[in-house]
């Protein structure tokens, strides 16, 4: 009995110091070891897509491995996003976030397929750009005022263009109705650039769009823009007021992208994602690649983007609650 538990236990032992260094804990290999994608909830050519590449070309030599572009599309950017949710949290899957797909599509969507406040771990914004309210040059109204009286005295007469309902360009809109109180008519589009081509013909009244697209029909005098959106100037057209300044108090919505990953995913791989993308951010060539396009390159820390996320998600669902808006 006693030699065959004497066996028994040296058996144990030898497999145990056999079996020792195997059975530890195994160091994880550091991050990144494999190439890492960024999915683009959109198609390529697309303002968002365009950030994604230029910064995947640098952010590929800052962490020493292949960082992909992979354009999901469909339902407002809603497929693409819960492509990146449900992927596996270890950093190497990325997401392109915007305004549409963080504050406005969780409300307009009866089931968007994710939550923004829960699903996704916000990394840093990347690229921050006001919009602009925009009339045609012959509209009697050179400023928000004039403009706002007009609205007022033909309740619902005035038109308004957008790529399409529940674009960030129609919540800016609905956002001005619910704050001045004045009724517009929406003219929803399928896209951008019809819309302006409208509103270049004198179709429609005014828009409310990015300032990279509006400018050049500005700059030729087929446009005017009266307010931009943002609580500072636009550097671009300093001369522009805000929306506040204009006479609309608390109006601010800003245009911005962002780059985000899987909520779970590890916190030290969002912080050295961060660190790697602001300094990207802060070059010179960076600085000068988005003022070609008339923003700021943005750059928070994951927290305060976090934060941000959460004040517009509240903002633009009051507003989508208000005007009963809907996806179509």
């Amino acid at each position: 009995m006693h030699s065959t538990r004497r066996r028994l236990v040296g058996s144990a032992a030898a497999f145990a110091a056999f079996a020792g260094p195997a059975a530890a804990p195994r160091a994880q290999p550091a991050w990144p070891n494999k190439p890492i994608r960024i999915i683009v909830p959109g198609g390529p050519g697309g303002v968002t897509d365009i950030r994604a590449r230029w910064l995947a070309e640098r952010l590929s030599p800052a962490l020493g491995q292949s960082v992909v572009v992979e354009n999901r599309t469909g339902a407002g950017g809603n497929l693409g996003t819960v492509a990146a949710v449900r992927s596996t949290p270890d950093g190497y899957t990325l997401l392109i976030v915007h305004i549409g797909t963080m504050t406005i599509n969780p409300h307009i969507y009866p089931n968007p397929g994710y939550d923004p406040l829960v699903d996704i771990a916000p990394i840093t914004r990347l690229g921050v750009g006001p919009q602009a309210l925009a009339v045609h040059k012959d509209v009697p109204a050179r400023s928000v005022e004039e403009l706002l009286a007009l609205a007022r005295a033909k309740p619902g007469d005035l038109t308004f263009v957008t790529p399409g309902v529940g674009t960030p360009g129609h919540l800016a809109a609905c956002l001005l109705m619910h704050r001045t109180g004045i009724k517009v008519t929406h003219i929803p589009y399928k896209g951008g650039g019809q819309a302006v081509q409208d509103l270049i013909a004198g179709h429609v009244t005014f828009t409310i769009e990015g300032l990279t697209l509006l400018r050049p029909f500005v700059q030729d005098g087929r446009l005017r823009v009266l307010a931009v959106t943002t609580a500072r100037r636009a550097k671009s057209m300093p001369d522009v007021p805000t929306m506040a300044e204009a006479g609309v108090p608390g109006y601010e919505l800003t245009a911005w992208a962002g780059i985000a990953a899987p909520a779970g995913t590890p916190r030290p791989v969002i912080d050295r994602l961060y660190g790697e993308i602001a300094r990207i951010a802060a070059t010179a060539e960076a600085k000068a690649w988005f003022d070609s396009f008339g923003i700021d390159a943005g750059a928070e820390s994951p927290d305060a983007f976090a934060a941000l996320v959460r004040a517009e998600y509240a903002q633009m669902g009051e507003v989508v609650r208000v005007m009963g808006i809907k996806a179509e």
